[in-house]
């Protein structure tokens, strides 16, 4: 039951975000706090799904809920986690706390706060449910929950072009999401089943050849959408730029990691003679968005935008390790969703924080000097932009480095010199990555600050709160990997049909 209780604790908060304001939390601060404080609450739901977990058999489907929702079409309401999905349920509930506890001193700006919080906790429950749901259109429901609240926030709450960025935003998910459906009622249909725990049983037994292609395929481009892999990425740069901090954490931190879960719990497991036939190009759509990600970033001349396309890149090696179908590459793609999750949250927050104090993102505007006008700042914004270019002993290291590794020895009846190309134009866009990053860095945190004479504000107890528990993780998870990798081994290779 702690699942169910976790995902009702934010809904029933935006729920009760619905009484009049005479009544219930008539000032914005009041509200602030309260969208804290149910945050908190299912975040504590959380740490307590991950404290009554059995480590021990992180394969089998544990806490689970299992309730008819419609009989008539053996449509189940069916929850559970597994070492796959329990890191990135408290990574949602984490970075959705997070954002409220920032909210508190850094509210997103002009409009309705009542609105705000209850858009946020409503996109929690989405989120949250993605990761737990284990009937396939129960997981579309969770998938699709999360779009009009995201959309909104942008559109209401984002920058001068934000109307454009929402609609090209909902525009490129929807359709997504109509190709997703596609290819889940396929699955559904030739399979007889809906539940996700028995179709990754029978591992694609129930499904023909030509079946499992078309499905992977529509379930992919759907997924991909939400990933985004390059080229269907052309939303989200937009869509991050002009958010305001917390939809830009949000997203970034959690929303991308949808699409590559539901890769790895549907896609792969339900189709595997599908995800052989399209391994190979998934691979190479993955390596060109690495590259293109660096090198879009070494041309951007606005932070949030530079930090924006460096997670086409990142994505990109997920999606790498996804296209290798073994374990060591999907279990390099989950470790690589929760470290860009922990580094690129914390990069979105710096990069709120300097727009804040600086009045611009523009690299140019910023000048250098940051790190002796601004030095806390600055230390956090050279902590996460080396943590995010993959530094040994850091949070980011690993998702790449065992992707590349797994793109060495691909899986059975994959080509493998086409995989050893794709390491190296890999390796190419990691040393390209540090490069962008340097060169951020030296562009605003070193020299002289020349375009800025007034004092910078200090940071806040409110931004500490929120930025301290993102570098405590990426360094623990960094110099222990072994937390997550024993939570993802033995699920990752029953899903691929190791036993």
């Amino acid at each position: 039951m702690i699942l169910l209780i976790t995902l009702a604790v934010p809904l029933a908060g935006a729920l009760l975000l619905l009484l009049p304001r005479e009544r219930f939390l008539p000032g914005d601060e009041a509200v602030r706090r309260y969208g804290a404080l149910v945050s908190g609450l299912a975040l504590l739901g959380a740490l307590v799904a991950a404290a009554a977990f059995d480590h021990g058999d992180p394969r089998r489907m544990q806490l689970e809920v299992d309730r008819a929702w419609a009989p008539a079409i053996d449509l189940r309401f069916h929850l559970g986690v597994d070492g796959v999905s329990l890191p990135l349920v408290v990574l949602t509930a984490l970075l959705t706390f997070l954002c409220f506890v920032y909210t508190l001193r850094h509210p997103p700006g002009d409009g309705s706060a009542r609105l705000f919080t209850g858009l946020v906790l409503v996109l929690e429950v989405g989120m949250l449910g993605t990761f737990v749901a284990l009937d396939l259109l129960l997981f579309f429901v969770f998938f699709e929950v999360v779009l009009i609240p995201m959309y909104v926030v942008i559109a209401l709450w984002g920058g001068p072009g934000r109307r454009a960025a929402a609609y090209k935003f909902i525009l490129y998910t929807l359709l997504g999401s109509g190709l997703l459906l596609v290819g889940l009622l396929l699955v559904a249909v030739n399979a007889g089943t809906l539940d996700m725990v028995a179709l990754a049983e029978q591992h694609g037994r129930e499904l023909t050849r030509g079946v499992q292609i078309a499905a992977f395929g529509l379930i992919g481009l759907g997924l991909a959408v939400k990933v985004p892999m390059w080229p269907l990425h052309t939303w989200l740069p937009d869509a991050h730029t002009e958010a305001p901090t917390v939809g830009s954490v949000l997203l970034a931190g959690v929303l991308l990691k949808m699409g590559t879960y539901g890769f790895v719990r549907i896609a792969l497991p339900v189709a595997p003679e599908g995800a052989q036939v399209w391994a190979p190009w998934l691979g190479l759509l993955a390596v060109i968005g690495i590259v293109y990600g660096a090198l879009a970033c070494l041309a951007q001349r606005d932070l949030k935008r530079l930090i924006a396309y460096s997670s086409v890149g990142h994505m990109g090696f997920v999606l790498l390790g996804i296209a290798t179908l073994t374990p060591v590459g999907v279990n390099a793609a989950l470790f690589g969703n929760i470290a860009h999750g922990l580094i690129t949250g914390l990069l979105f927050f710096l990069a709120g924080a300097v727009k804040e104090r600086y009045g611009t993102g523009e690299l140019d505007a910023l000048g250098g000097g940051m790190l002796a006008a601004a030095p806390r700042l600055a230390s956090f914004l050279t902590f996460a932009s080396v943590a995010s270019l993959g530094l040994p002993g850091l949070a980011g290291f690993w998702g790449e480095m065992l992707a590349l590794l797994g793109a060495y020895r691909p899986g059975a009846g994959l080509p493998r010199e086409t995989f050893v190309t794709f390491m190296a134009v890999g390796a190419l866009g990691a040393v390209l990555t540090a490069a962008y990053f340097l060169r951020m860095l030296a562009k605003i945190t070193h020299g002289r600050a020349e375009h800025r004479a007034e004092p910078v504000a200090a940071l806040t107890r409110a931004e500490y709160a929120a930025w301290v528990p993102l570098v405590v993780l990426t360094l623990l998870v960094g110099l222990w990997p072994k937390l997550l990798l024993d939570l993802t081994t033995a699920p990752v290779r029953a899903l691929l049909g190791g036993g």
